[in-house]
Parts: structure tokens; C-alpha cells; sequence
């Protein structure tokens, strides 16, 4: 008798894969989610038995709901309730001719809505905390529009506009997982579909835009174009994305000074405007037959084939394999120098905003690849709309706060036309466009000026969060590594946030308003989450809300910095004057006399010399540049943009998010360690257990190089000491003032004594070496004399 043995059996059938995709691809189907922004508001079509959530997401903000019918009349009655206002709120939003309600304005129009009359149901109120809801259902189809409103904030009143989160569960969900189109930008001249696993030809005059959309997420899309003036003279040279990449440096052109896209002949043909996605590919060819074929697919559908089919009437000759720019197709080349590619980046209703530079025929595929992850392993469409080229779009790239988060695009600070009369090189950060450098001056020449006399830069990015309430100290204690009880009211603290594992959040400082008012300035809005976060995890009573939007503001740095706003700055018996105000200190103050732009000086700065940050609501920005400009001239000032500012800082031994730390980085290694006060804070703060732990067993620190020669030196270099690689470098110059250049690095503790000599990698880190030392660090003013002054 045989005896068979079995191998053991997993029972029961498969389990799909474990993934977590946040974001609109991560709710339920019959469920949307969308942000109402503070000082803004949202239109949305509701259809009976559709259940409508609002959410007060930070606390503190105001609501007005307004309800109108298919005939555009108001109609509170669609939800069950009673109007109790005017919605003044939302009519005054209307009025203020804020151009990020451009869209919703557009939306009224087209549904034919009559604002006159209209009654609104207001709640929500300054005491309401962080997550409080109100529950709707809808009785009748209409629309609903839900509006966050408020005035602008005093500059000390903290009094801040934040955001609603409108949650809607549908009563009939779509039986497939689509996304609704969303509404065009502006009135189209075209709008049409191009199924999935197709391609579609169509023309575009010279100036109009183009939006190339992404209406279910993950679709990859191929366009090609061509000058319409060189096909009818038998000329088909399309665009060129070698020739493309070589113009620009870059893989992909984006918004901004590099954001073209040339033919052959080096001509361009189309700019882009704006982008929500961000990832793009511009090296492969379009998916072709011989692709398949050799995959295994012969006779697959391709985008190479859809083209020729899409421009057989254009006078363009056929291809084996289109050329493309492949919007929203994710690849990237690894370290062997291999193209590798996954799912796209893009969301629903992502997309990429064109102009044409010329007349041209343009040809746009929804990509049938279903044999790789290139679109999602879910074939669907891709929407295009065209726009006169009389519309008005600005440069914009898209920013999501966290992974499901709406997109924010790029936006002008309220300082950029006083900055835009001297450069157009402007540059994205954090979600905001600043002057990169002054083509009159130079980095160089703006480097001296903050060295010798005085620079105005514009700093209006930074996040800015009230934190306010009974329970504010305890949170910021908690959450913070100072110690903020020892924080006077009119004082200002740099300190460090970190998770529980010592790893770093942000850096930033505080200021102290009054025994339960603090305001925090960081360089990331998950500062304030994470603020908000613990605050509930605790159940403490306080309230942190966002007020970037509310504050905006410049820096006065330099050694004449003091001289300027002495003469410009009013401040009231109860606050101390520039010549009095201390370093880490602030004043609440006016530009001028008493009656003056309110605004709120800090003795505070980020290039190591005597320095001002001036912040002002955005209304008041004009008013307050032009005053210090013209106090500014008989000293020398000059307007300072992020290259020469990078230089200050590093000089000055000032650390930068993403370079010098990020959450694997602790304060210590971050060259920080003083903002951790393990001896002499009393009360445990987070992170501090691993703090300790780090601090007993360092790894690794921050040092300063000095480098032979003058070859450059980049953030990533390696640092070698012999054969093995002991650091990195985080940021590097050519120093102006001490002649040589600098770094600093983070290196193994082992290797981090000062005057140890160590090599900077080079090439593939072994066949160029550049010899350096590790000095005392920071290399400018280490005592920091010079702020304190």
C-alpha cells in the first residue's frame, strides 16, 4: 500500500492584497469628502436621501449653508430646516473679489443661481471645538452651497478664518467606482472625451489653453503636438521631448521658467501652466505593437497605433513609435541606470494645463496598457477641454498638505508685485512662489547686502497656527521641546517638535501673546495636525487654528536693519520700541503713528545677522513694503531672494528642513541639541524618553567642513575618511566672506572630531576625492554676537 504524504494546505481561497490608499480612492462607493477653505466656499448638487455632513475641522469657525433648487432659488426647506440668516457671510465672500473663488463663482453662474434673498442656515460659532458636526439629509434635488466665512484677522486677536470639511454619503451610489468630471476651469471652447484605450485629434489656436484630464485617477495619457503652419507646408516635426529636455534641464518641464515643450527645430510649441499631478514621463516612447509583441500581447491596442489612426487626415506621416509626453505615466531611473515605472501619482480629476505658442494640431490618448501597474491595472478615460486664450490662469503647481488632502495650487504671498517690480525669477515653496533672485543685483551682491547693510526678503510661506485657550501652555509643553513655561508674554522661543521616537516633526518658533495665547510659526502645516492631534488625544481645552492666510510676512535683516525700522515703527507706551526690543522678542506695533498699518515685529531672523520679521494681514502688505523700502534706500537696502538667503544660513549654521533634518533626524543630530533641555525641563514632553536614549548613545552628528579648492559640492555627497563612507553632506556653499568653500555635514561620531581630515566623494564617490576638515561649526559668527547686538 502506498503511503502519499501531503504538503500542508492553507485553507480557504486567496485574500487580496493589503493596501492602504488614502484619499478620494480610499472612500467607500456612494461617499465624498471635500474641504471647504477658510474665507471660502463650495457648491456641491445633492439629490434626495443623500446624507450631508459638516465638519468644523479646526475649531472656531462660522458656517452658512444655503440650499437652492433645480430652479436656483433658495429653498432651506431641501434639508428640513429653517433659514436663520441672510447669508451675509457668503455675499461678502462674493464681493471681496478673492480670485481663488473664481471657480465658485463660475458654478453659480451656470447653475443660475439668485443670490438675492437668499435665506441661510448659520452655525458654528468662535467657542465651537475641532470636530464638531451638524447631520443633513437632503429632501429634494438642488444644490447646496457651504461657506466658511469671516473678515481679517487683528493682527493680535487671533481671531482666524479656518476650514469646514463637507462630508456627503450618496442615497445611490454608482454601481461602478466613477468620478464625476469636474467643471471646466473657465468657459470651454472644446470639451471632449477620449474613451479608454483610444485617441483624439483636435486643434488649438495660438495662446488657448489646453486641460488634459484625469477623471477616474491613474490613467496615463500620450499627447503630441505639431505646428500647424509647418504641416501646411509639409513639414510634420512634431514635439520633441530630447530636444525639450536639453533646453530645459530638466526630465519634464513644469510651471514656471522652465516650462516648455520645443519641436526639432527648437521652436516652442506649448508651456505649461498649471499641473495638479506633478509626475511625468518624457523619455519613453508611446506604448507600440512591437511592445506587445515582445511582451507576449501580440495585436494589444497600443497608443502608437491610436495616433496614427487620430492624424491619418493632418498630413502627418505614420509612426512604429510616437515620440510622446506622457502625462501622468510614473517612471523614474534607478540607481543602475534602469527606466523602472509603477502606478501613476495622479488623483481624480488631476490634470495638466497647457497654452499654445503657436498654432497647433494636437493628439491626446487614454493609454490601453493593462499589462503592466502604468495605469492602475484599470483602464479608463481621459477628458479634454480647451480655453480661449483671453482666460487668465495663473503659474501653479498642486500641494497636498497630507495624502488625503485636497489640492492647493500655488499662490502669490500678498508681498509678490512689490517684489515682482525687481525679478521675474520666481521659484515654487511650499505651495507659494518667491523671488529665487533680482537680476540688478545677484545672489552675490544680495549676500553682501545682508552681510553690510540691510535686505528685505519675503517669508510669507511659513504656517502660522494659534494656539489658543485655558489648556494652550499644557499642549505646547507637551509637544514642544522647550520649556514653554518659562515663556513670557512678549518673548520668542525656537524649539524643536518631535515624534515619540526622537525623530523630528519641524522646527519653528514661538511666541507668547498672553497667558493663554501662543502663536506657532513652523515650515509644515502637519505642525499644526499634529498640535491639533495631541490636543485631542489629551482632551485638552484648546483650539489650534491655522492663520497663514491671515499673516503674511518679510524679513529686515542685515546690520542696518535696526537704523530702517526705527524710523518707520510706532509702538505704544506698553510695548518696547526697536531700540528697545531684545533678540527673541516681539511688539505688537504700527507702521508710522498710531493710526498706522497694524503689524506685530519680532527681533527674529534666519541669516545670523541683526535681523526683523515684520508680519501684517495680506491687505496691509503694499502699505507695509512701501515703507520700508523707502526707509530703506539711504541705507543701502536691497531685496534678498532663497539662493542668497541659503547662503546666510548655511554660513550661519542655521538648519533647513529636508537637508539638515527630517523625522529619522533627532535635535541632536540636526545640530540642534540646545532646543532639548533634558536637565532642565521638568515635565515630559514627546519624544523625550528616546531623546535621552539618543543623547546617551549618539550615532551621528552635525559638523562643518572646510574644503580645498573650489570644485562644488552638493547636498548628498559622501563623506569618506580611507575606503569607508562615515556621512553626508546636507548643504554646502562657496562662502563670500570667509573665501573658501563650506559645508555641513552630518558624520558617524566616531569621525566628528574638529580637525579631523576626511574626503568629499565625488563621481561614483571613489575616483574623485576632495579634500576637507571638519571645523567648528556654525563657520560665521559662532557666538552669535551679531543677532544679539
Amino acid at each position: 500500500m502506498l503511503n502519499l504524504s501531503y504538503p500542508e494546505v492553507i485553507p480557504g481561497p486567496p485574500r487580496p492584497s493589503a493596501i492602504l490608499t488614502p484619499g478620494r480612492f480610499s472612500l467607500l462607493p456612494g461617499s465624498e469628502r471635500y474641504t471647504v477653505p477658510g474665507g471660502g466656499a463650495l457648491l456641491v448638487d445633492v439629490e434626495p436621501g443623500d446624507k450631508v455632513t459638516i465638519v468644523n475641522a479646526e475649531g472656531g469657525q462660522a458656517c452658512e449653508l444655503v440650499a437652492f433648487n433645480k430652479d436656483g432659488h433658495s429653498d432651506p426647506g431641501m434639508l428640513g430646516v429653517s433659514g436663520n440668516s441672510n447669508a451675509a457671510g457668503l455675499k461678502a465672500l462674493l464681493l471681496s473679489g478673492e480670485e481663488s473663488l473664481r471657480q465658485f463663482r463660475l458654478k453659480i453662474e451656470r447653475r443660475g443661481i439668485n443670490l438675492a434673498g437668499a435665506q441661510a442656515l448659520r452655525f458654528f460659532g468662535e467657542a465651537t471645538p475641532a470636530g464638531a458636526e451638524e447631520n443633513f439629509t437632503v429632501q429634494r434635488p438642488g444644490s447646496l452651497i457651504v461657506a466658511a466665512p469671516g473678515g481679517p484677522m487683528a493682527i493680535e486677536a487671533q481671531d482666524t478664518v479656518t476650514p469646514l470639511t463637507l462630508k456627503i454619503s450618496r442615497a445611490t451610489a454608482k454601481p461602478v467606482k466613477r468620478f464625476e468630471l469636474p467643471d471646466p476651469l473657465a468657459d470651454p471652447v472644446l470639451d471632449r472625451r477620449v474613451k479608454s484605450a483610444t485617441a483624439e485629434a483636435y486643434f488649438v489656436k495660438a495662446g488657448d489653453y489646453i486641460q488634459i484630464i484625469d477623471v477616474d485617477g491613474r490613467q496615463c495619457t500620450d499627447f503630441q503636438c505639431f505646428s500647424a503652419r509647418k504641416l501646411d507646408r509639409g513639414k510634420d516635426h512634431p514635439l520633441d521631448v530630447t530636444t525639450t529636455r536639453t533646453l530645459m534641464g530638466a526630465s519634464y518641464p513644469m510651471p514656471g521658467l522652465h516650462s516648455k515643450y520645443y519641436d526639432q527645430d527648437m521652436e516652442p510649441l506649448v508651456e505649461v501652466v498649471q499641473d495638479t499631478c506633478g509626475r511625468h514621463d518624457a523619455f519613453a516612447l508611446a506604448c507600440a505593437a512591437k511592445y506587445y509583441d515582445d511582451i507576449g500581447y501580440p495585436g494589444h491596442v497600443n497608443c502608437s497605433d491610436n495616433f496614427n489612426k487620430a492624424l491619418s487626415d493632418k498630413g502627418v506621416t505614420p509612426r512604429a513609435g510616437w515620440m510622446a509626453v506622457n502625462f501622468f505615466f510614473n517612471t523614474s531611473i534607478d540607481a543602475h541606470g534602469l527606466v523602472v515605472s509603477d502606478e501613476p501619482w495622479s488623483r481624480p480629476g488631476d490634470y495638466v494645463l497647457l497654452r499654445a505658442l503657436t498654432d497647433v494640431v494636437c493628439v491626446s490618448s487614454a493609454c490601453p496598457d493593462d499589462t503592466t501597474p502604468a495605469n492602475g491595472w484599470n483602464l479608463t478615460d481621459i477628458h479634454v477641454r480647451t480655453y480661449g486664450g483671453a482666460e487668465k490662469f495663473t503659474r501653479a503647481v498642486a500641494r497636498r498638505m497630507s495624502p488625503d488632502a485636497e489640492p492647493v495650487m500655488t499662490r502669490e504671498t500678498a508681498f509678490h508685485s512689490s517684489f515682482a517690480k525687481h525679478t521675474r525669477d520666481f521659484i515654487e515653496y511650499k505651495g507659494y512662489w518667491l523671488a529665487n533672485s533680482f537680476a540688478k543685483a545677484g545672489p552675490i551682491e544680495e549676500y553682501w547686502a545682508c552681510r553690510e547693510k540691510a535686505v528685505v526678503m519675503d517669508l510669507s510661506p511659513l504656517r502660522k497656527f494659534e494656539v489658543t485657550g485655558p489648556d494652550s501652555e499644557a499642549l505646547l509643553q507637551y509637544v514642544l521641546t522647550r520649556d514653554v513655561k518659562k515663556l513670557g508674554v512678549g518673548q520668542v522661543v525656537y524649539s524643536a517638535m518631535c515624534y515619540e521616537h526622537g525623530g523630528m516633526i519641524d522646527d519653528g518658533t514661538l511666541l507668547r501673546l498672553g497667558r493663554d495665547n501662543f502663536r506657532w510659526i513652523g515650515g509644515d502645516d502637519f505642525g499644526g495636525t499634529w498640535l491639533r492631534q495631541q490636543a485631542e488625544k489629551l482632551g485638552l481645552k484648546v483650539m489650534v487654528r491655522s492663520s497663514t492666510d491671515q499673516l503674511h510676512n518679510i524679513a529686515v535683516q542685515g546690520p542696518k536693519s535696526r537704523d530702517i525700522l526705527k524710523e518707520i515703527i510706532w509702538t505704544s507706551p506698553v510695548q518696547p520700541s526697536i531700540s528697545e526690543l531684545e533678540w527673541f522678542r516681539f511688539a505688537v506695533a504700527r507702521i508710522g503713528d498710531a493710526q498706522g498699518v497694524p503689524v506685530v515685529v519680532s527681533r527674529t531672523g534666519y541669516t545670523g545677522e541683526l535681523g526683523y520679521e515684520i508680519f501684517c494681514h495680506p491687505r496691509d502688505a503694499e502699505k507695509v513694503f512701501d515703507a520700508v523700502w523707502e526707509a530703506g534706500q539711504p541705507h543701502g537696502l536691497k531685496p534678498m531672494g532663497m539662493a542668497a538667503l541659503d547662503m546666510v544660513r548655511i554660513e550661519a549654521g542655521l538648519v533647513f528642513a529636508g537637508t539638515e533634518f527630517s523625522d529619522e533626524t533627532d535635535p541632536f543630530e540636526a545640530g540642534i541639541g540646545f532646543t532639548v533641555p533634558l536637565k532642565s525641563k521638568p515635565d515630559d514632553f514627546i519624544g523625550r524618553a528616546a531623546l535621552i536614549r539618543r543623547k546617551e548613545n549618539p550615532a551621528r552628528k552635525l559638523v562643518g567642513l572646510e574644503i580645498d579648492g573650489n570644485v562644488n559640492v552638493g547636498h548628498g555627497d559622501c563623506v569618506h575618511v580611507g575606503r569607508p563612507q562615515i556621512g553626508v553632506v546636507t548643504s554646502s556653499m562657496r562662502s563670500p566672506v570667509l573665501g573658501k568653500n563650506i559645508a555641513l555635514a552630518r558624520v558617524d561620531v566616531a569621525h566628528s572630531e574638529i580637525g579631523m581630515e576626511v574626503e568629499i566623494g565625488k563621481l561614483d564617490g571613489h575616483q574623485k576625492r576632495l579634500p576637507a576638515r571638519i571645523v567648528a561649526f556654525p563657520h560665521y559668527d559662532p557666538q552669535k554676537t551679531k543677532p544679539r547686538s
